[in-house]
């Protein structure tokens, strides 16, 4: 099986982007330690264990959570680029932000009966969660935090929808430290809650070499046609996605070695990195799991776990093919070969070795989906995952790989942590002063009851938001002021509206300035990070338009009468095979596009793919005449077109 993520290969990562160096160094040590407390403290609240007949409160388990893993963030994520060693400043900072955070654990009681706060000790607290936010999101992500955090201080100088109820600094961080609106909310709840499990599983994925089973599955599928190690990322790349719901540890996990075999082939660099950052950002909401996303939005909409996961199938399916196909078509025009059947393994071997794997993803799914353990699932999946990695010699959990599995499940909660508790200062300054309605009503206002303007301001804000890089903060903050907008003046059905937001608060993984996930593929090919975002655009064009269809077409993600389906389906996935035909400069089934067809045929397919009758058939006319022209042309000018 393909060896994937071992820890030494794991602890160079690591150390690329945070600062614990060799596996057994101190702070790697120390790390670790914090990372088990938080953990633990995670299973005692979560399953309800009992001390001398006593239960974590839910204040007390969410300063132990803020405590833990910030403290722990201190130790991991450097002040500055490049600086290797952890300074006695970060040392006092992690010990100060766990002491502060025990304090408030062991009064939580008297906090929530009397409404007790302590004004100093909450702004050493939120200082120090603004340095989180600056080491882990950046300036921009910390200029956001801070001016829309302190907002509630000059709330009623705004003039129009941003005027809001004002509140004094003491106040206000009363509100943003120790209550229900800030950081004792939601945001705590998600991920402390909901995202701490399906991360401690990606973790023990990683360790038990999950990572390389789909890879090799991948291989046995896909392996011997043109284009065959692509595919492979997309496949492999798309499964890991859906189970960790992790965009970068999944890069970083299935990209060392997809990338590095698809530029063997003949892939660019660039090329092969844009594959690999859409591929991973796509996993996030594939179905079955979906990582954290799909308990957010069903906690946030009210519905069942199942419900959006059914509704997430359509979408999902249409960006994986648009992504296949340009893969494609890129290795038809370029004339490349799949790997000789002999060099790979056949599909029965790899199912054989990997029915562990296969085991736990069926429990995962029977778990959330027949059960409903939304809570407990990701956890009984790790203990079945670490049980059933014993019965094989080269996934058995030894002990140096649990204590790799503990820093890597540290790593993705420390730095999730870091940008999610911020968070709560945004969301309790919109809550507190009541803007959030009024910036529902006045986007309403804003497009002057015109739908169309209302969406298009909504693409911004999503795309905005999702600058700081992560998908489901902007979600959180976009579902209680752009949904109810939408839903509003359209009348449009709840659930595409959410689908809607989270897909385009996605873009910016993959498009400037920021491409965050573009851009660590790019490191990881050796390509020019900018070069490789503006590939990964081209890769994940479904993701720019298909999105828009959910609003209209709410079949698509399967709510309302599922009979538009016969028709809109058929329409779009010809629209996107146009459109890659057009992007890629191979038409599937006809040839190598001209450069003088190409953007008429990106043009067509978009016009074919938006559901109504009239472009549909006027871009279906058109459509056949492009196809025939590419035909003609390509019969007058003889081009080599190698065999599927």
């Amino acid at each position: 099986m393909t060896e994937i993520s071992s820890p030494q290969e794991q602890a160079t990562h690591d150390s690329e982007v945070t600062r614990l160096g060799e596996l057994f160094s101190w702070q790697s040590i120390v790390f670790v330690t914090l990372s088990v407390c938080g953990l633990f403290s995670g299973l005692a609240y979560i399953f309800g264990f009992t001390w001398n007949g006593q239960r974590l409160l839910e204040g007390e388990y969410y300063w132990a959570f803020i405590g833990f893993f910030s403290a722990a963030a201190f130790i991991a994520l450097p002040a500055r680029t490049g600086q290797k060693k952890v300074p006695f400043y970060d040392v006092l900072a992690a010990i100060l932000v766990l002491c502060v955070s025990f304090y408030f654990a062991s009064n939580a009681w008297d906090m929530v009966q009397a409404g007790w706060s302590n004004l100093y000790l909450g702004v050493v607290l939120w200082l120090m969660m603004m340095e989180l936010a600056r080491r882990s999101g950046g300036i921009p992500f910390l200029l956001v935090v801070v001016l829309l955090g302190m907002y509630p201080l000059v709330a009623d100088y705004f003039p129009g929808l941003l005027m809001g109820i004002p509140y004094q600094f003491e106040y206000m961080i009363e509100a943003h430290v120790f209550r229900a609106e800030g950081m004792m909310g939601i945001t705590t709840k998600i991920a402390a809650e909901i995202i701490l499990g399906f991360l401690v599983f990606a973790g023990v994925l990683l360790a038990t070499g999950a990572g390389g089973f789909f890879i090799d599955l991948a291989n046995a599928s896909f392996g011997r046609y043109r284009g065959g190690p692509a595919k492979v990322a997309v496949v492999a790349s798309g499964f890991m996605g859906s189970l960790s719901g992790s965009v970068f540890s999944n890069i970083a996990g299935t990209g060392s070695i997809t990338i590095p075999t698809m530029k063997k082939v003949g892939y660019p660099a660039h090329y092969a990195g844009a594959i690999e950052a859409c591929a991973s950002m796509g996993g996030a909401v594939m179905p079955p799991v979906m990582g954290a996303i799909a308990f957010v939005m069903a906690i946030t909409i009210g519905v069942d776990y199942a419900t959006i996961m059914i509704a997430a199938i359509i979408p999902s399916l249409l960006f994986y093919f648009g992504l296949l196909l340009q893969v494609d078509a890129y290795a038809a025009r370029t004339g490349m070969k799949g790997r000789p059947r002999e060099e790979l393994p056949s599909v029965r071997s790899v199912l054989v070795r990997g029915w562990p794997y296969l085991s736990v993803m069926v429990f995962l799914v029977w778990g959330l989906l027949y059960m409903r353990w939304e809570y407990y699932t990701p956890w009984y999946a790790c203990l079945l995952m670490i049980g059933l990695s014993f019965l094989q010699k080269d996934t058995r959990m030894t002990p140096r790989k649990f204590y790799d599995a503990i820093r890597q499940i540290g790593v993705l909660v420390t730095q999730t942590a870091a940008i999610i508790l911020p968070i709560a200062f945004v969301v309790s300054a919109l809550t507190i002063t009541g803007v959030t309605g009024s910036v529902t009503s006045g986007l309403v206002s804003l497009g002057g009851g015109n739908l169309y303007l209302v969406i298009l301001f909504g693409v911004l804000a999503c795309f905005i938001m999702g600058m700081a890089g992560l998908a489901l903060v902007a979600y959180i903050f976009l579902a209680v002021t752009l949904a109810p907008a939408i839903i509003e003046i359209g009348g449009l059905n709840t659930i595409a509206v959410h689908f809607f937001i989270i897909y385009y608060a996605m873009l910016s993984a993959i498009t400037p300035p920021v491409g965050a996930a573009a851009f660590l593929a790019g490191t990881i090919a050796g390509a020019k990070p900018m070069k490789t975002c503006f590939t990964a655009m081209r890769l994940g064009v479904v993701i720019y338009f298909v999105p828009l269809f959910f609003l209209f077409q709410p079949a698509l993600v399967m709510q309302g009468d599922l009979t538009p389906l016969l028709y809109v389906m058929p329409s779009i996935v010809i629209g996107i095979m146009l459109i890659s035909g057009g992007l890629e400069g191979y038409l599937l089934g006809v040839g190598k596009t001209p450069k003088l067809a190409r953007i008429p045929l990106v043009a067509v397919g978009f016009a074919f793919s938006f559901p109504g009758l009239l472009t549909t058939l006027i871009s279906g006319i058109l459509a056949a005449m492009l196809a025939a022209f590419i035909w003609r042309h390509n019969r007058l000018h003889p081009a080599l077109v190698p065999h599927t």
